[in-house]
Order: structure tokens, then sequence, then C-alpha cells
């Protein structure tokens, strides 16, 4: 069953095309996001999220239809959203804004509204600093208190723009943790810049580039579209679209090989290199046609 489905999205600023026929259903489990800057991820995020409208095409979250003061409502009521830049006012504890925002979310029963802010703040690990001030926070923990607020009442939707941007491994693990739980009950779509969040963690990936979605399928499945195309040598090819010497002492090459190398098993990464650069190479193309 869609939680959220997308049909012909488009939107505009000025003359950029954020967002070109974006088709997308988004079901129960993790979608990971990925895409170079400027791709169109938080203008998609944030249109799934009610928080903009598309210009083009039809949105439907739950069943209802967000450009509709009732829509939105009911949209919000079963949604976790965590923006990728967010302002915290000034004088706020964490309990305080994370209380703030259950306010807003209607939770009016202040025990049972309270013991939820304790429950979010303890599965960020950050049950501690309750009393501390957002303002004298680490970048990491202000993140952390994002990720808290997100999820409040365990919506049914959650809609994350760079969640682990700031968290150390460790904290980046936890933040694993929490969200594969959410996604056995519900549908969580996140955008990341590191692949190894995407591998991880989601079951589905979907790749944007330049407003349109160039692929949308498994993890698996971008993986074994590189298959062949990753190899190590003693030195950077120059076939090679990408290339960096590793620990090893071996540079990993990534592109399209030539005879008789040492091929390499791919990685997310080299899957996603190479797709955003073949997609590159096909608008260079059409330019010159």
């Amino acid at each position: 069953m869609s939680s959220a489905r997308l049909t012909g999205i488009g939107k505009r600023y000025g003359r950029h095309h954020a967002l070109q026929s974006v088709d997308l259903d988004l079901s129960p489990g993790v979608t990971g996001l990925l895409g170079p800057n400027g791709a169109g991820k938080t203008t998609l995020l944030r249109i799934i999220a009610t928080a903009l409208a598309a210009d083009q095409g039809q949105v439907r979250v739950f069943g209802h239809d967000p450009t509709t003061a009732r829509g939105r409502v009911e949209i919000r009521r079963n949604l976790g959203y965590l923006p990728q830049e967010a302002g915290f006012p000034r004088g706020f504890t964490t309990f305080g804004f994370v209380d703030y925002l259950a306010i807003l979310k209607e939770w009016t029963d202040r025990d049972s509204r309270h013991a939820e802010v304790r429950r979010v703040l303890a599965d960020v690990d950050l049950g501690d600093l309750t009393t501390k001030r957002v303002q004298a926070l680490s970048g990491g923990q202000r993140r952390r208190v994002l990720v808290a607020q997100a999820l409040i009442g365990r919506p049914q939707l959650l809609v994350l723009d760079e969640p682990t941007n700031g968290l150390d491994p460790a904290q980046r693990a936890r933040l694993r943790d929490i969200l594969s739980t959410a996604a056995q009950t519900a549908t969580l779509v996140l955008s990341t810049h590191q692949t190894e969040d995407v591998a991880a963690l989601c079951e589905r990936v979907v790749v944007l580039d330049g407003g349109r979605i160039h692929f949308d399928g498994s993890v698996a499945e971008l993986v074994a579209s590189a298959a062949g195309r990753v190899w190590l040598a003693g030195e950077r090819h120059a076939r090679a679209r990408h290339a960096w010497r590793t620990g090893t002492g071996l540079w990993r090459n990534v592109g399209d090989p030539p005879p008789d190398v040492e091929l390499a098993e791919p990685t997310l990464e080299d899957a996603y290199l190479l797709l955003v650069g073949d997609h590159a190479v096909e608008l260079e193309m059409e330019a010159v046609s």
C-alpha cells in the first residue's frame, strides 16, 4: 500500500526546473534519496512533507490532498519531518524545544506529552541534556534534537533531509538502529550524501539528478550496474572516470576498464558515481547535437 504517491511533479524557481515530471510511490520501509548538490532532493522532500507546493502534477499522502487546508492537517498528524536546515528559537532548553514541537503536533495532555518527549530524547541519546539550552549544544547534538522532534508520536511517514549530517560514527550507527526499527511499521524517505548510510539502511534507492529520477530500485540492483567497471591498478588509469589511491597503495579506478585488469567488487558509491557520470555525458552529447 502506498503511503505517498507523486505523479508528474514539476517545480520551478524562475527559469530553473528543480523537478521535472517526477513519479514516485513510497511504501513502508526505507527509501534512500541520492543525488548531487542541486539535484532537487530537498525540493522533493519539502513537497512530500507539505512544506512546499508543486507547480505541476499531483501529490497524495495517505490519500489526502496537501493543496487543501484539511488535507495538510491530516497529513501532518501522521508526519515526522527533519528539514535540511532549521532554526532554534532563543532560550529554549533541549526538553523545552521538543516539548514545544509536541504541542504543535496536538499533544495536549501534559503528562503523556512529557513522557513522549523524554522517550524521543532518550532514543537519540540526549536524555541527560534535557535542561541544557539548545544554543549551548554542539552541532551534532542539535541535529539529534531535530531528529528527536521528527520521531514524536511514532509517525507513519518520516521525511528526513540529511539526518546523519554532523553525527560521529557511533551516533550514525545508533540512528540507523532507530530508523530501521521505525521502518518496520512506517514509511521512511531520507536524503543523504552518505552512500554507506544508504547501503546499510535502505531497501530502495532513488537517484535524482537534474530534477529527474535516473534510477529507482533496490540497492543491490544499483550496485550490480557497476559490475565489471571497477578495477585495481598500480596507478590512475586514463580511462577511469574516477580514481583514488587506497590505503593498500593500489588505485581504485571506476569507469570503462582496459582488458586484462584486476576487477574489483563494486560498491554503492562506485555505482552512484558511474550513474551520475553517465548522465552528465548524456547531457554533453545532447548539447553538442
